[in-house]
Protein backbone atom coordinates (compact mmCIF):
# COMPACT_ATOMS: atom_id res chain seq x y z
CA UNK A 1 0.00 0.00 0.00
CA UNK A 2 1.09 3.46 -0.95
CA UNK A 3 -0.32 6.43 0.09
CA UNK A 4 0.31 9.90 -1.62
CA UNK A 5 0.12 13.21 0.64
CA UNK A 6 -0.42 15.92 -2.00
CA UNK A 7 2.87 18.28 -1.71
CA UNK A 8 1.86 21.46 -3.51
CA UNK A 9 1.17 23.58 -0.74
CA UNK A 10 0.10 22.89 3.15
CA UNK A 11 1.01 20.47 6.08
CA UNK A 12 2.12 17.60 4.40
CA UNK A 13 5.20 16.20 6.16
CA UNK A 14 3.49 15.93 9.21
CA UNK A 15 0.99 13.60 7.26
CA UNK A 16 3.87 11.47 5.97
CA UNK A 17 4.97 10.77 9.78
CA UNK A 18 2.16 9.81 10.63
CA UNK A 19 1.21 7.16 8.03
CA UNK A 20 4.77 6.30 8.03
CA UNK A 21 4.31 5.42 12.00
CA UNK A 22 1.54 3.10 10.95
CA UNK A 23 4.39 0.89 8.40
CA UNK A 24 3.19 2.73 4.75
CA UNK A 25 4.83 3.90 2.11
CA UNK A 26 4.15 7.80 1.23
CA UNK A 27 4.75 9.27 -1.94
CA UNK A 28 4.60 13.07 -2.28
CA UNK A 29 2.55 14.06 -4.86
CA UNK A 30 2.76 17.04 -6.85
CA UNK A 31 1.84 16.11 -10.63
CA UNK A 32 -0.78 14.10 -11.84
CA UNK A 33 1.02 10.88 -13.52
CA UNK A 34 1.87 10.18 -9.65
CA UNK A 35 -1.89 9.53 -9.27
CA UNK A 36 -1.47 6.01 -10.98
CA UNK A 37 1.62 4.63 -7.96
CA UNK A 38 -0.94 5.54 -5.14
CA UNK A 39 -3.92 3.67 -3.38
CA UNK A 40 -5.61 6.91 -1.33
CA UNK A 41 -4.60 10.67 -1.18
CA UNK A 42 -4.30 13.11 2.05
CA UNK A 43 -5.39 16.85 1.06
CA UNK A 44 -3.28 18.48 3.61
CA UNK A 45 -4.38 21.79 5.72
CA UNK A 46 -2.87 25.44 4.02
CA UNK A 47 -4.48 27.52 2.40
CA UNK A 48 -7.60 26.39 0.02
CA UNK A 49 -7.55 29.51 -2.11
CA UNK A 50 -3.86 29.06 -3.30
CA UNK A 51 -4.09 25.80 -3.41
CA UNK A 52 -6.50 25.67 -5.84
CA UNK A 53 -4.52 28.47 -8.15
CA UNK A 54 -1.62 25.85 -7.62
CA UNK A 55 -4.43 22.77 -9.16
CA UNK A 56 -4.97 25.06 -11.90
CA UNK A 57 -1.26 25.60 -12.69
CA UNK A 58 -0.35 21.87 -12.32
CA UNK A 59 -3.13 20.88 -14.46
CA UNK A 60 -4.07 18.72 -11.71
CA UNK A 61 -7.77 19.73 -10.60
CA UNK A 62 -9.65 17.30 -13.21
CA UNK A 63 -7.07 14.93 -12.35
CA UNK A 64 -7.24 14.70 -9.13
CA UNK A 65 -11.75 15.25 -9.46
CA UNK A 66 -11.07 11.62 -11.68
CA UNK A 67 -8.91 10.17 -9.51
CA UNK A 68 -11.84 10.82 -6.90
CA UNK A 69 -13.99 8.72 -8.77
CA UNK A 70 -12.01 5.52 -7.59
CA UNK A 71 -9.36 5.52 -4.51
CA UNK A 72 -9.90 7.76 -1.60
CA UNK A 73 -9.05 10.61 -0.53
CA UNK A 74 -9.03 12.26 3.43
CA UNK A 75 -9.02 16.28 3.01
CA UNK A 76 -7.96 18.11 6.35
CA UNK A 77 -8.96 21.59 7.08
CA UNK A 78 -7.97 23.40 3.61
CA UNK A 79 -8.18 20.05 2.31
CA UNK A 80 -12.09 19.79 3.67
CA UNK A 81 -12.79 23.04 1.71
CA UNK A 82 -11.32 21.45 -1.28
CA UNK A 83 -13.65 18.32 -1.16
CA UNK A 84 -16.88 20.13 -0.35
CA UNK A 85 -19.40 20.60 -3.06
CA UNK A 86 -20.31 24.19 -1.68
CA UNK A 87 -17.68 26.60 -0.16
CA UNK A 88 -18.99 29.99 1.64
CA UNK A 89 -17.62 33.23 3.52
CA UNK A 90 -16.28 33.61 0.47
CA UNK A 91 -17.97 31.63 -2.39
CA UNK A 92 -15.23 29.45 -3.49
CA UNK A 93 -14.53 26.74 -6.48
CA UNK A 94 -14.35 23.38 -4.95
CA UNK A 95 -13.92 19.53 -5.92
CA UNK A 96 -17.01 18.71 -5.34
CA UNK A 97 -16.69 16.05 -4.09
CA UNK A 98 -18.12 15.34 -0.75
CA UNK A 99 -21.80 16.38 -0.77
CA UNK A 100 -21.60 19.32 2.21
CA UNK A 101 -21.35 22.99 2.68
CA UNK A 102 -18.35 24.38 3.95
CA UNK A 103 -18.03 28.02 5.36
CA UNK A 104 -14.52 28.56 5.10
CA UNK A 105 -12.30 30.38 8.27
CA UNK A 106 -15.27 30.09 10.58
CA UNK A 107 -13.78 29.26 13.73
CA UNK A 108 -11.78 32.37 13.21
CA UNK A 109 -8.21 33.75 12.80
CA UNK A 110 -5.12 32.01 13.73
CA UNK A 111 -5.22 33.71 17.56
CA UNK A 112 -8.39 31.52 17.95
CA UNK A 113 -7.13 28.14 17.08
CA UNK A 114 -7.75 25.69 19.85
CA UNK A 115 -7.31 22.38 20.62
CA UNK A 116 -10.77 20.51 21.79
CA UNK A 117 -11.73 16.96 22.94
CA UNK A 118 -14.68 15.15 20.70
CA UNK A 119 -16.61 12.09 21.56
CA UNK A 120 -16.61 10.73 18.04
CA UNK A 121 -19.68 8.79 16.55
CA UNK A 122 -20.07 4.90 17.31
CA UNK A 123 -19.52 4.78 13.88
CA UNK A 124 -16.20 5.89 13.73
CA UNK A 125 -15.70 3.97 16.12
CA UNK A 126 -17.15 0.76 14.58
CA UNK A 127 -14.32 1.83 11.74
CA UNK A 128 -10.99 1.73 14.36
CA UNK A 129 -11.10 1.78 17.95
CA UNK A 130 -13.38 3.87 21.27
CA UNK A 131 -12.43 6.59 22.86
CA UNK A 132 -12.55 10.41 23.04
CA UNK A 133 -10.29 12.59 19.58
CA UNK A 134 -8.11 15.34 20.17
CA UNK A 135 -8.73 18.08 17.66
CA UNK A 136 -6.44 20.82 16.44
CA UNK A 137 -8.33 23.78 15.13
CA UNK A 138 -5.90 26.26 13.23
CA UNK A 139 -8.18 28.63 11.38
CA UNK A 140 -10.82 26.38 10.78
CA UNK A 141 -13.57 26.07 8.54
CA UNK A 142 -16.79 24.45 9.74
CA UNK A 143 -19.11 21.94 8.22
CA UNK A 144 -22.59 23.96 8.28
CA UNK A 145 -24.29 21.20 5.87
CA UNK A 146 -23.99 17.84 5.02
CA UNK A 147 -26.66 16.11 2.38
CA UNK A 148 -27.04 12.67 0.85
CA UNK A 149 -24.66 10.07 1.76
CA UNK A 150 -22.50 12.12 3.71
CA UNK A 151 -22.46 11.23 7.43
CA UNK A 152 -21.03 12.65 10.30
CA UNK A 153 -18.22 10.84 11.88
CA UNK A 154 -17.94 13.38 15.08
CA UNK A 155 -19.38 16.72 15.79
CA UNK A 156 -18.28 19.70 18.17
CA UNK A 157 -21.03 21.68 19.55
CA UNK A 158 -23.60 20.81 17.12
CA UNK A 159 -21.01 21.36 13.65
CA UNK A 160 -19.62 17.67 12.22
CA UNK A 161 -16.02 18.04 12.38
CA UNK A 162 -15.25 14.89 10.88
CA UNK A 163 -17.51 13.04 7.69
CA UNK A 164 -17.26 10.38 5.42
CA UNK A 165 -18.89 10.15 1.97
CA UNK A 166 -18.38 6.74 0.36
CA UNK A 167 -14.48 6.52 0.03
CA UNK A 168 -13.99 10.13 1.06
CA UNK A 169 -13.51 11.65 4.83
CA UNK A 170 -13.02 14.90 5.54
CA UNK A 171 -11.70 16.89 8.73
CA UNK A 172 -12.26 20.44 10.08
CA UNK A 173 -9.29 19.43 12.51
CA UNK A 174 -5.65 18.49 12.14
CA UNK A 175 -5.35 14.93 12.97
CA UNK A 176 -2.01 14.85 12.19
CA UNK A 177 -0.80 17.52 14.83
CA UNK A 178 -1.80 14.92 17.51
CA UNK A 179 -0.29 11.32 18.58
CA UNK A 180 -3.88 9.88 17.45
CA UNK A 181 -3.42 7.57 14.61
CA UNK A 182 -7.57 6.81 14.28
CA UNK A 183 -8.18 9.23 11.28
CA UNK A 184 -5.31 7.95 9.09
CA UNK A 185 -6.12 4.54 10.14
CA UNK A 186 -9.77 4.83 8.38
CA UNK A 187 -8.57 6.41 5.38
CA UNK A 188 -6.20 2.98 5.60
CA UNK A 189 -9.24 0.76 6.04
CA UNK A 190 -10.50 2.36 2.91
CA UNK A 191 -7.98 1.77 0.81
CA UNK A 192 -8.01 -2.22 2.49
CA UNK A 193 -11.63 -2.46 2.34
CA UNK A 194 -11.38 -1.88 -1.93
CA UNK A 195 -8.89 -4.28 -2.46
Amino acid sequence: MKIGVFAIQGNFEKHARMLRKLGVDVLYVNEARQFAEIDALILPGGESSTMLKLLDIENLFEPLKKFAEEKPILGTCAGTILLASEVTSPAQRSLGIIDMTVERNAYGRQVDSAIRTVQPEKAFEDLTSPGELETVFIRAPIIREIHGETRTLAALDGNPVLVEHGRHLAATFHPEMTDDTRVHEVLLRKVRDKE
